[in-house]
C-alpha cells in the first residue's frame, strides 16, 4: 500500500518542485496590472458585455466597433468578422482553435513558470530540499499505515463477527457487506488520523503545512478507494471462502481482481494531479499554464484507461466478438472525452462524461442490489426480502445517483441555482423547467416502483404456487383469488393516473397552463362517450361483474355458448380459455348471466346399469364401500366433501335396473376419483358375481340371399355388432331427450 501511494506522490512533489535545468529562473513577468487586465478579459460576464457592445456599436450596416474590441488572444471567445455570419457552428470552431492556440502559445513559458515557482518554493520553505519534502510525507503516511495495522489488530472480534455472517441468506449477506464497507471505514479514518491528523498537531511553515497537508489527503482519499474496492470486490489476496458469493456485485475472481489492481491506481493519479492542480496557482503558474498542464494529465489518465480496458479479462457474457466490440467503444469513447477537453469544451465534455457513467452507475447498482438480495440457498429455506424493499433500496440509489449527477453538471457547467430561481432570462427558465420535469419524473418512477412491488407481493408473483396444506393438496385462497383478479386492473388504473397527473405536473413546470388542458380533456371525454358508447357499456358491466364477485382468475364458467377458464381480465373484456385449448375474448357486455362451475362445492350424479337379478341392497353397500375407501384415499381425501353414495333404482330400464349415484367434492376433484370408482366397482361386481349387462340382439326370420325363404342367414360378428350400435344409438337418443 506504501508503493501504491508513494509513486504518483514522487511524481506529484517532482511536478511541483522541479524545474528544468535550462530554464531561466529570472524569466520576464508581465505588470501587475496587464495580469489583471488579461484575467479581467477572460471572465465570462466581461466577454458578454464586450460583445454585446460590439452588436451595439455596430449598428444595422453591421459596421464594426471602433472601440471595445478585446486584444487577440484574450478571450477565448471569438466575435464574428465583418461581413461573416457568426453562427453557432462557427462560434464553437473559433472557440476550439483559440483554446489550441493558447495551449500551443503556452508551451514555450512553461519552463520559465516552472523555474520561477520552483525558486520562490524554495525560497518561502528556507532551504527545505525536496528530498527533505517527500521524506517528511513517507514518514506521515508510515505513521497512517501503523495506527491502520493497530486498528486492524484491535478489531480482530469485529471481523470474526463479520465472517459468521451467513452467506445463504440475504439479510446475512448484506450484513456481510455493511460490515466489511464499516471496518473499511475505520481503517480510513485510522488512516487519516495517523497520517494528515499527526501532521497537523505540529507547527509547520505556511507553504510546507499547504503541500504536505494537500498530498496527504490525496493519499488518504487513495486509501479510502483501495479498502472500499476491497470491501465491495473481495479480491482473492484477502482469502475469503466463497468470495464469489459474497461480493456486493455478480463478477468473478479475475474480474475482481483486474479492477481492484487498476481502479485505485488510476484514482491515485487522479488523486495526486488534483492535488497539484489546486497548489500550483498558489505558487505562480497562470491559467495557460494550468490548461497546458492539465492536457498532459489528461493523457496520463487516458493511457491509463485504455490500459486497464484492453487488459481486462474476458467473462462468458462477454466472450469473443462482444468483448472485442466492448473493448473499441471503450476506447472511442474516452479518446472522444479527451479531444473534448483539448478543445475546451467543458459542456460537452461533461455531458458526454455523464450520458455514460451515469447509467453505468445505475446498471452495476441494479445489478448488485439484486445479486446481494437473492433468494437464499433450499438449506437455509430459501429465505427471500419483500420485493417492496427491493424496489424502495433500487429506486432510491437510483434517484440519489441521477440527482447527484444533475448537481455535478450544474456545478461543472457554471450555474448557481439560487440565481436560477431568481431570474427569468429564457435559459433560466429552460434549466429550471428541466430539473422540474426531472425531479417529477424520479418521483412518479419512485412512487409507481413501490404500488408495483406491493401488488406483486399481494399477487403472489414471487411464489406463484398455491397454498400446500399438510395432506399435500392444492387449496384455492378466496381471498387470493379475489385479489389476483381485482388488482391487475386497479394497477393499469393506477399506472394511468400517475402518467397523467406526472405529465400534467411536468406541462405546469415549465410554464404551460394546463387549465385549458384538462377543460378541453373533460370535453373530449364527453364526446368520446357519446360516440363509444359500446365500449362504454362493456367498461361499466366489467365493474358490476368484479364488484358481484361473478368469477376470479383460475376459475371455469360459462357464459350462453362460452365456456372455460378465465386467464385474465381487461377493462372491457374477458378472456375464456375452452378445456380444448380455444381463447374467447368476450365483451363484459356480451357476457350476460354467468355459471360459475368452480365455486365452493360441485354435486356430480351418474347412473349404474345392473342385471334384473341382481341383489339391489348388496350393490348398494357395495357401492359405499368403495365410496367410502376412495374418501379415505390419500390422492382424493381431501376433494371429498360427501363420498360416493347410491341414491336409489333411477329407472327398469331395457336391459337391466338402472341405479342412481352422486358424489360431492370440492371443483376439479370428481373427475380423476370418478374413474377410479368405475375401475374399482367392475372389480368387485365382477368377484361378487353381479352382472354388468349390455343390449344383446337376437335375430330371427331373414330371407337367404339365394330366395329360400326358411333358410336361416348366418349371423356374423360383423352384423352382431352393427345391430347392437343401431341399439345403443336408439338408447342413447332417448335418454337424451327425457333428461
Amino acid at each position: 500500500m506504501l508503493i501504491l501511494i508513494s509513486r504518483p506522490l514522487v511524481f506529484g512533489i517532482a511536478l511541483l518542485l522541479a524545474g528544468p535545468a535550462q530554464a531561466q529562473a529570472t524569466a520576464t513577468v508581465p505588470p501587475e496590472k496587464v495580469k489583471q487586465l488579461f484575467d479581467l478579459l477572460d471572465d465570462p460576464s466581461v466577454k458578454a458585455w464586450v460583445a454585446e457592445q460590439r452588436k451595439q456599436d455596430a449598428g444595422p450596416t453591421g459596421t464594426p466597433a471602433a472601440a471595445g474590441a478585446s486584444p487577440s488572444g484574450a478571450s477565448s471567445d471569438a466575435v464574428a468578422a465583418p461581413g461573416r455570419m457568426n453562427t453557432m457552428a462557427s462560434s464553437t470552431l473559433d472557440r476550439i482553435k483559440h483554446h489550441i492556440e493558447r495551449i500551443v502559445g503556452t508551451l514555450p513559458s512553461l519552463p520559465g513558470q516552472f523555474a520561477r515557482v520552483r525558486a520562490e518554493t524554495m525560497e518561502d520553505m528556507s532551504g527545505k530540499r525536496p528530498a527533505g519534502m517527500l521524506l517528511l510525507i513517507a514518514i506521515f503516511i508510515a505513521a497512517g499505515l501503523a495506527l491502520t495495522w493497530a486498528t486492524y489488530k484491535l478489531t480482530r472480534p469485529f471481523r470474526l463477527w463479520i465472517i459468521a455472517q451467513s452467506k445463504d441468506t440475504p439479510i446475512g449477506r448484506a450484513k456481510k457487506i455493511g460490515g466489511r464497507t464499516l471496518y473499511s471505514s475505520l481503517l480510513i479514518l485510522s488512516f487519516a488520523l495517523g497520517s494528515a491528523g499527526a501532521f497537523i498537531l505540529f507547527d509547520w511553515p505556511m507553504l510546507i503545512r499547504e503541500i504536505v497537508l494537500t498530498f496527504l489527503m490525496a493519499a488518504v482519499a487513495t486509501a479510502a478507494v483501495r479498502m472500499y474496492l476491497a470491501a465491495l470486490l473481495v479480491p482473492s489476496f484477502m482469502q475469503v471462502e466463497n468470495a464469489v458469493e459474497v461480493r456486493a456485485l455478480p463478477v468473478t475472481n479475475e474480474t475482481a481482481d483486474h479492477w481492484f489492481y487498476w481502479v485505485p491506481r488510476i484514482f491515485g493519479v487522479f488523486a495526486f494531479f488534483a492535488a497539484a492542480f489546486i497548489l500550483l496557482p498558489g505558487l505562480g503558474i497562470d491559467q495557460d499554464g494550468m490548461l497546458v498542464l492539465s492536457v498532459g494529465a489528461d493523457f496520463v489518465l487516458l493511457l491509463l484507461f485504455l490500459i486497464a480496458v484492453w487488459r481486462r479479462p474476458r467473462t462468458k457474457r462477454n466472450d469473443g466478438h462482444g468483448h472485442t466490440a466492448a473493448t473499441w467503444f471503450l476506447t472511442a469513447y474516452f479518446v472522444v472525452l479527451f479531444l473534448l477537453r483539448i478543445a475546451g469544451l467543458p459542456i460537452l465534455f461533461w455531458f458526454t462524461f455523464a450520458a455514460f457513467f451515469l447509467p453505468f452507475a445505475i446498471v452495476l447498482t441494479q445489478r448488485g442490489v439484486n445479486f446481494v438480495l437473492r433468494p437464499g440457498s433450499e438449506d437455509s429455506g430459501r429465505p427471500t426480502i419483500p420485493a417492496v424493499t427491493i424496489a424502495v433500496i433500487d429506486r432510491a440509489v437510483r434517484m440519489i445517483l441521477i440527482l447527484a449527477a444533475a448537481y455535478l453538471l450544474a456545478r461543472a457547467w457554471g450555474l448557481d441555482m439560487q440565481s436560477m430561481q431568481d431570474s427569468n432570462t429564457t435559459t433560466t427558465l429552460i434549466l429550471r423547467g428541466l430539473i422540474n420535469v426531472i425531479v417529477i419524473a424520479l418521483a412518479a418512477d419512485f412512487g409507481w416502483s413501490i404500488i408495483k412491488a406491493l401488488i406483486e407481493r399481494k399477487l403472489g408473483i414471487e411464489a406463484q404456487h398455491a397454498v400446500i396444506s399438510d395432506e399435500e393438496m392444492p387449496v384455492v385462497d378466496p381471498q387470493q383469488a379475489r385479489l389476483r383478479t381485482l388488482l391487475p386492473i386497479i394497477q393499469n388504473i393506477l399506472l394511468a393516473v400517475i402518467v397523467v397527473m406526472a405529465v400534467l405536473m411536468m406541462l405546469a413546470s415549465v410554464g404551460i397552463q394546463i387549465g385549458p388542458l384538462i377543460a378541453g380533456a373533460g370535453v373530449v371525454g364527453v364526446a368520446v362517450g357519446f360516440g363509444a358508447q359500446t365500449i362504454v357499456k362493456d367498461v361499466i358491466s366489467g365493474v358490476f361483474y368484479l364488484l358481484d364477485d361473478a368469477f376470479r382468475v383460475g376459475e371455469y364458467i360459462s357464459s350462453g355458448s362460452y365456456r372455460g377458464t378465465v386467464e385474465s381480465f381487461s377493462l372491457r373484456s374477458v378472456k375464456l380459455r375452452h378445456h380444448r385449448g380455444p381463447l374467447f375474448t368476450i365483451p363484459f357486455g356480451e357476457l350476460g348471466a354467468v355459471q360459475n362451475q368452480s365455486r365452493d362445492w360441485v354435486t356430480d350424479k351418474f347412473n349404474i346399469t345392473v342385471g334384473y337379478d341382481t341383489d339391489i341392497e348388496f350393490a348398494r353397500k357395495l357401492i359405499k364401500r368403495i365410496g367410502l375407501e376412495l374418501a379415505e384415499d390419500p390422492e382424493f381425501k381431501n376433494w371429498v366433501i360427501e363420498p360416493i353414495k347410491m341414491q336409489g333404482v333411477q329407472e327398469f330400464g331395457e336391459y337391466g335396473i338402472v341405479l342412481r349415484v352422486k358424489v360431492t367434492t370440492r371443483p376439479g376433484g370428481a373427475f380423476a376419483m370418478k374413474g377410479r370408482f368405475f375401475l374399482r366397482l367392475r372389480q368387485a361386481f365382477k368377484e361378487q358375481g353381479i352382472e354388468l349387462p349390455f343390449p344383446t340382439v337376437h335375430v330371427e326370420g331373414l330371407q337367404s340371399p339365394h330366395g329360400a325363404e326358411n333358410a336361416p342367414v348366418e349371423i356374423t360378428p360383423e352384423l352382431k355388432l352393427a345391430v347392437a350400435q343401431s341399439h345403443t344409438n336408439r338408447r342413447r337418443k332417448k335418454a337424451s331427450t327425457t333428461e
